[in-house]
């Protein structure tokens, strides 16, 4: 797959994407995350952005490379706004789900090399605040249906 170009998240910095692709914008949000969680605490390591494959393969069905996420985490989507409040704003055109799955993958990140680090979990807390994640989400409960 061709590098990620962010442009739904660009536009809602620019507060234009009316009538966006809402799928779109989450494919972008998550791989933005998750590459991002890379490089949380400075010590991006294989198995991270393995593991980001992986999850960004079986949730969205497309293949990214080791060097598309790593250009994602150093995307420079950010020099207008930060990641939270990028995030902020995604989160109003996200669907619940779109944001536990979100949740989800982050917290497998983060445990994927065995060692969690404190900037990590900032980074994690930053996310859960910035999608406006309730302390049942952010948990992983959902109401289940009979």
């Amino acid at each position: 797959m061709a590098l990620i170009d962010f442009s739904t998240i660009k536009e809602i910095i620019g507060d234009s994407t009316a009538g966006k692709n809402k799928e779109v914008l989450f494919k972008e949000v998550l791989l933005l995350v998750l590459a991002r969680a890379t490089r949380a605490d400075a010590n991006v390591e294989s198995i991270e952005v393995t593991h980001v494959q992986n999850a960004l393969k079986e949730i969205t069905g497309e293949q990214f490379s080791e060097a598309d996420i790593l250009t994602a985490a150093s995307s420079e989507v950010f020099e207008t706004q930060s990641l939270e409040r990028t995030l902020a704003n995604a989160t109003r055109k996200l669907s619940e789900e779109e944001r536990i799955t979100i949740l989800e993958c982050l917290a497998s990140l983060i445990r994927a090399d065995t060692f969690i680090r404190y900037p990590e979990l900032e980074f994690f807390d930053h996310v859960a605040t910035a999608l406006r994640a309730s302390p049942s989400e952010i948990a992983g409960l959902s109401v289940t249906s009979n």
